[in-house]
């Protein structure tokens, strides 16, 4: 029997393209309340603004509910990414893996050795050596979406795969690196309430209401236990099923893993990392020396950024195409690639999460990490986008070849 058309089988659209659509709003929506809560952090506001973040709301403080709850949210969307990439998307063979993958490990072992190499006498500074391992993607897929066609889309996709490796990677140091005292019994319980939402994909449940019930009450153990809540948000996120529905076998795209992804999305890069910028990004400048600025912490985070990404990106990506591995992206020239590779030096939000968790009892250092951050990002983002304005483009890619190509990689 001959293969159904295209158009009779539709598949779904990867919500890594909607985001790349959607990237310079949400970017900017982000840089916004970034530096609105600069500006209110160093006004007569100030004092409030510390004031209400800390004041309880029941059991936890304001700060704690963004960074722990609304984060969590964050990190179920994160999650969906993952799984839906890995199974369905870019990251869906071998081959596709092997150039965004290997670029990821280095962007994250490079900036945390520079970290460490400024940090390795001091060790309570060094707890946070994964601060500058991570990308903002929103961020950085933003200043790519202000150059518009000067780089092709086969470099916005390295840029997205190598992101979500590097967030799959991010978590992983959070769940092993940054937890406190485990409590036995909430462990227990959280792999008890796992395991049925595990049960419940393997059923064939498609309604997404129990799994998100469920989901609610495996962050309660989460938050309990020690292990840092927001990973009870990629847990889940693992349980969600892609198949779609059996009164729809043929809808991919009405899966409950794409449905909740499309969801999610809109609210999280508007919304919710918007608030967490706001609420982490508030770093008050009086009193602030040269001695601060030059800070081992401060260094190790800002030179982690923009040296440690762009020797770790680029010299693994250019490395791993040198020895036959893998291929240029298409379209793309190894300048491009370079600017690309500063452009990972944006670690806003992740970054801050990390350094927050880091930190968690010292308002002191997390000052210097945020400064470090800032400082970093900034630099990474403007010389990176230098780079790509004047970058040098490959000959334009015949349209039946460019859109061959692209349909490749995206779908």
């Amino acid at each position: 029997m001959a293969a159904p058309a295209r158009s009779d089988n539709p598949r779904p659209v990867s919500m890594f393209r909607a985001f790349l659509d959607n990237s310079a709003s949400g970017g900017l929506v982000l840089m916004a309340a970034a530096a609105l809560a600069l500006v209110i952090a160093n006004s007569p506001l100030g004092g409030a603004y510390n004031a209400a973040l800390h004041a309880y709301v029941g059991p936890l403080s304001l700060l704690h509910w963004i960074n722990d709850g609304l984060m969590a949210v964050f990190f179920l969307l994160v999650g969906l990414e993952i799984k839906r990439e890995v199974l369905d998307g870019q990251l869906a063979t071998w081959s596709r893996r092997v150039l965004p993958g290997v670029a990821a490990a280095g962007g994250m072992v490079v900036p945390a050795l520079i970290f460490a190499a400024f940090n390795w006498n001091d060790p309570n500074t060094l707890r946070g050596w994964a601060i500058p391992a991570a990308t903002d993607i929103a961020f950085a897929l933003g200043v790519l979406a202000l150059l518009g066609p000067r780089v092709p889309t086969s470099l916005k996709v390295f840029l997205t795969a190598l992101a979500i490796i590097d967030d799959l990677g991010a978590v992983i140091i959070i769940a092993l690196f940054y937890t406190g005292d485990l409590s036995t019994m909430d462990l227990g319980l959280a792999a008890a309430v796992l395991a049925a939402l595990f049960a419940m994909n393997r059923m064939g449940v498609t309604r997404l209401l129990p799994y998100m019930l469920l989901g609610a009450l495996l962050w309660f153990f989460v938050l309990r236990s020690g292990v840092h809540a927001t990973i009870a948000g990629v847990l889940l996120a693992f349980t969600i099923p892609i198949f779609p529905a059996p009164a729809r076998p043929d809808d991919m795209q009405h899966s409950p893993l794409h449905r909740l992804e499309h969801g999610l999305h809109y609210w999280v890069a508007f919304l919710i990392i918007p608030i967490f910028g706001f609420a982490n990004a508030g770093v008050s400048f009086s009193g602030l020396t040269m001695d601060a600025l030059l800070d081992h912490l401060t260094l190790g985070v800002a030179l982690g950024l923009l040296l440690g990404k762009l020797f770790g990106v680029f010299g693994t990506a250019w490395l791993t195409i040198r020895l036959g591995f893998a291929d240029l992206p298409m379209g793309a020239t190894r300048a491009q690639l370079l600017g690309v590779s500063l452009l990972c030096g944006i670690g806003f939000t992740m970054s801050l999460f990390i350094g927050m968790l880091a930190f968690a009892n010292d308002p002191a250092l997390q000052d210097e990490v945020k400064i470090g951050i800032l400082g970093g990002s900034i630099l990474a983002g403007i010389l990176g986008w230098a780079v790509l304005r004047i970058a040098p483009r490959e000959a334009p890619i015949p349209r039946a070849d460019r859109e061959a190509s692209e349909g490749r990689a995206i779908g």
